[in-house]
């Protein structure tokens, strides 16, 4: 099965005043069709990055990155927008929902860039606001929603174009425990049922627990690339 992102060789130097910073040193990871996996460590270890640059938002300074089988480096910008619009779904910690729209409106956005007829549109996006529990609330704005609504919209949105890959940076970071285990518990039943390929940043032990893989950076590079198991070992507690 060939994987849905592949990262050879990826480093990322950022240039802050006389100082170099290795956001990245050496990546090499694989995420395959149907993981869900959660990308932790401390910050400035490099997890935002890292998803930065494997959804093309930033680019590698060195080494090379594929999605859905295409090479990211060197497209242009209009080749990785496209990319983007058609492949990768994105959950925001801070849901990123324009606030002039509703709730349906903003999961239909993406539908409507890709040209999609309306009522096409309507039905995708019906079901989905059912199946992320807001039906009957397609006419609110996100400031008639809660938080943990707001992020339901959003991963509604992510998931309207039926993307190869959903890239999620700290989800749950602005929920209540209950709120945030609903919202899992929801992403991992589009994870089984339709297949979609999960990648957290997270310091959430919540998200990392429930997560089939764990990888786990330290200063820009992978410390462990296995299941969560490490988090009830010693250097755990």
């Amino acid at each position: 099965m060939e994987p849905i992102v592949s990262l050879t060789g990826v480093t990322r130097d950022y240039q802050q005043g006389e100082v170099v910073v290795h956001a990245l040193r050496g990546i090499d990871l694989e995420f395959r069709p149907g993981d869900f996996a959660a990308v932790a460590g401390p910050s400035g270890s490099g997890k935002t990055t890292l998803l930065n640059v494997m959804s093309g938002l930033d680019q590698p300074t060195s080494g090379t990155v594929t999605v859905d089988g295409q090479t990211v480096n060197g497209m242009t910008k209009s080749e990785m927008s496209r990319l983007r619009l058609h492949r990768i779904g994105f959950v925001f910690q801070a849901y990123n929902l324009l606030p002039v729209l509703t709730a349906y409106e903003n999961a239909e956005y993406v539908l409507m860039m890709q040209n999609v007829p309306a009522a096409e549109r309507r039905e995708k996006v019906m079901r989905l606001l059912a199946q992320v529990g807001l039906e009957g609330m397609e006419n609110r704005f996100p400031r008639e929603l809660s938080g943990g609504q707001q992020q339901r919209v959003a991963i509604a949105r992510a998931m309207a174009s039926a993307p190869a890959l959903v890239l999620a940076d700290e989800p749950t970071a602005n929920l209540d425990s209950s709120t945030a285990a609903e919202l899992l518990e929801l992403m991992e039943e589009l994870n089984q049922d339709k297949g979609m390929t999960f990648v957290f940043s997270t310091h959430d032990r919540r998200v990392m627990r429930r997560a089939k893989r764990l990888v786990l950076l330290k200063d820009g590079a992978v410390e462990h690339d296995a299941t969560p198991d490490v988090l009830d070992g010693p250097e755990s507690r």
